[in-house]
């Protein structure tokens, strides 16, 4: 079972609202998940984002892969630096 941290979409027509979810690859996008660890608002100004940075490291640690979009999140919120920092026993 691959394991993936992705986006479920939510919210009205034309205006967005994304959960961060831990979720089985062959799940659908917006169907079953594990567990959810935040909430992203592009709608915001600047765009809004809020993640348990403490669980989303310990799934990557588990091997949990991050969509492309979800490992930009990460990167500007400074936890893709804080798993290799993990990964490395720092």
């Amino acid at each position: 079972m691959a394991v993936k941290i992705r986006l479920k979409r939510m919210g009205a027509k034309k205006s967005p609202f994304y959960r961060l979810v831990v979720a089985d690859s062959r799940a659908p996008r917006d169907g079953r998940f594990i567990e959810e660890i935040g909430t992203y608002n592009p709608l915001k100004d600047p765009a809004e984002v809020s993640i348990n940075g403490e669980k989303a490291v310990q799934w990557m640690l588990d091997g949990a892969q991050p969509s492309d979009t979800v490992r930009n999140l990460f990167s500007r919120e400074g936890l893709m630096e804080r798993l290799h920092n993990e990964k490395n026993g720092k």
